[in-house]
This record gives structure tokens, C-alpha cells and sequence, in this order.
């Protein structure tokens, strides 16, 4: 048996009285909430009366609360897609970048001591 997973994606706030019903009616409250039914014609026909508001797709099970809050989840941890160079640093490398600090201080600095 399939289901209708149904999303509020937009608030009812300001419609008419008969639109709200029809949101309350398949149990639909706050936004971003998701409710499961049967793929039943009437419900086929509350969902097409509320269509600009919801978000349908079928599915072959009904999720519990605890696995739909599961799945908004994020994951643990962070993922470092790609290292952003910092200012300066395009095309020179650490080397190149101590040669260019050490010509910058006053005087001359001794070998392996960098002045700013």
C-alpha cells in the first residue's frame, strides 16, 4: 500500500476559513510539518484543494514521528570541501612567503628569524 506524504509549506495565515479546515482536516497545523495518508480519493481531493500550500510525494511506507525527525537531522561533524587560500598567499608558498616577510623589517634580519 502506498501513502501521500504531505508537507505545509506555506501558512495559512489570512485564507479563508474552508482552506483552513481542509489543512486541519488532514492534520496539518504548522509549517513544515509532515502528515502520511492512504492514496485514497478523498484525500486526493483535500490535497488538490490545497495544492499551492503543500508539498505531495508518494511513498511506499508511513515513517513514525521519531524517523521523520530523524531524517531532518543533520549529520555529526564537518566536511572541509576545499581549503580557501587567504589573502597574499595565490601562487606563493610558505618559502616564498618568509623570503617576502624578511625583506619587509628593519635592517636585515639574521637567518631563520623573520621580522615584520
Amino acid at each position: 500500500m502506498s501513502f501521500f506524504r504531505i508537507t505545509l509549506h506555506r501558512s495559512a495565515i489570512g485564507l479563508p476559513k474552508r482552506t483552513r479546515g481542509v489543512l486541519a482536516a488532514l492534520g496539518l497545523h504548522k509549517r513544515a510539518q509532515v502528515v502520511f495518508h492512504p492514496v485514497e480519493a478523498q484525500f486526493a481531493g483535500m490535497i488538490m484543494k490545497v495544492k499551492e500550500l503543500v508539498q505531495v510525494e508518494e511513498v511506499d511506507r508511513a515513517l513514525t514521528k521519531r524517523e521523520v525527525h530523524a531524517q531532518r537531522q543533520p549529520e555529526k561533524g564537518f566536511f572541509v570541501e576545499r581549503a580557501v587560500p587567504r589573502m597574499g598567499d595565490v601562487g606563493v608558498g610558505v618559502l616564498g612567503r618568509v623570503a617576502a616577510l624578511q625583506g619587509q623589517g628593519q635592517g636585515q634580519a639574521q637567518e631563520g628569524e623573520v621580522r615584520l
